[in-house]
């Protein structure tokens, strides 16, 4: 299952060695989309394809390449979209992009950098919209699912204020780790008054958990996606996001990081911080987590919508959100090989897909409860 020529399927996984990657791959078979498994080492990618369930009935075909613009662009022409897997994004996501355009593929990845958005936004969104391409980073669990909370609570006219909490159980990829440490040396922001105003970077609360008597350590995980996706939204005047999971032992080791990185990584030389902070990344989480399990693996996304004269409140139980992030990147595949996404150039999944058919997608697939759904005004 190998070629030199991506023209022939319509969807490129790019790092589909990885975690999330395979499960990408695992939901395009499902989906019955032809697919290319591409990464710098095609062995490597075969191994983890060869270990898919029922792979044998996909259509698919595993290349090598070289993460350069030149060896990507000849890869994704005559495909239509790339699925990026390959973070940090901050560190990787330019040259994906920049071959994307030049090959004329739909762009979408899985990133949790706050800082790789806003740059891709202003260097890619104007862009991508002109060639009528979706360029859309943060296609996952942990961000998308909480969009889709977010906006069934603006469903309710007057809101104006989003509150999100997002919490799963389950420990984080390599590749997740990496980028964890990677945000460390970013600048983190929420929206007020629809301007970004800047978090303290050791900021980290305790919140109460919706279904839960036990209280959450969380902190606002670099920001996340959701105040860059809901700037210049009419709707939105003002949007905080945090986040993490479940494992206290996780968080606290997290914030820990944190102060430490202040005090002792920041003041050093870059080269030296990027050695230090992919050292302590490496030694938390250096192999692969096991596979989920939705008896296990829970997810949380909860929101307070509000607005002077409305209170409303969305929480979305749900399971696997590493198979959640699968999912709803090779249903965004499926949705853009039939027509055109309903925003182009930089857009988030609601924005491109429409957030109940992103809901209906992930509860036919038995990784999410029905929204459970408050509203007083």
């Amino acid at each position: 299952m190998s070629s030199n020529n991506g023209s022939k399927k319509p969807v490129i996984v790019y790092g589909a060695s990885g975690y999330t990657g395979r499960l990408v791959c695992e939901y395009l078979r499902e989906l019955n989309i032809p697919f290319i498994a591409a990464g710098r080492d095609a062995a490597r990618v075969q191994a983890v394809m060869d270990k898919i369930p029922g792979i044998e009935t996909a259509d698919y075909e595993v290349v090598e390449v070289e993460h350069t613009a030149a060896a990507l662009t000849e890869l994704f022409r005559g495909a239509k979209v790339v699925s990026n897997m390959v973070g940090p994004f901050i560190k990787y996501g330019h040259v994906v992009a920049e071959a994307c355009l030049a090959a004329g593929c739909h762009y979408m990845d899985t990133t949790g950098e706050q800082d790789w958005l806003m740059e891709a936004k202003g260097e890619w969104g104007a862009k991508f919209a002109a060639k009528g391409l979706l360029l859309s980073p943060g296609i996952a669990q942990m961000y998308t699912t909480g969009e889709i909370a977010a906006n069934i609570c603006l469903e309710t006219p007057g809101v104006d204020t989003l509150d999100i909490l997002v919490l799963w159980k389950g420990f984080p990829t390599y590749a997740s780790t990496q980028t964890i440490f990677t945000i460390l040396k970013a600048k983190w922001y929420y929206m007020e008054q629809n301007k970004y105003v800047e978090w303290p970077q050791s900021t980290h609360y305790e919140v109460n958990v919706p279904g839960h008597h036990v209280p959450a350590m969380v902190t606002p995980w670099a920001g996340t996606a959701h105040p860059v996706w809901f700037k210049d939204d009419p709707r939105v005047a003002n949007c905080k996001a945090l986040g993490g999971v479940f494992a206290r032992e996780v968080m606290q080791g997290f914030v820990a990081t944190q102060k430490m990185y202040e005090e002792q990584i920041a003041p050093l030389p870059p080269e030296q911080r990027e050695e230090q902070l992919a050292a302590i990344a490496a030694s938390i989480q250096a192999g692969m987590p096991p596979r989920e399990n939705p008896r296990v693996n829970i997810s949380m996304d909860s929101v307070y919508g509000s607005g002077p004269l409305v209170r409303t409140h969305c929480v979305i139980h749900g399971n696997c959100n590493y198979k959640q992030t699968g999912l709803l990147q090779a249903y965004a595949a499926y949705s853009l090989l039939q027509q055109a996404p309903k925003r182009a150039g930089f857009a988030s999944a609601c924005q491109a897909f429409g957030h109940r058919e992103l809901l209906g997608t992930l509860k036919n697939f038995g990784l999410v409860m029905e929204p459970v759904l408050t509203v007083q005004r």
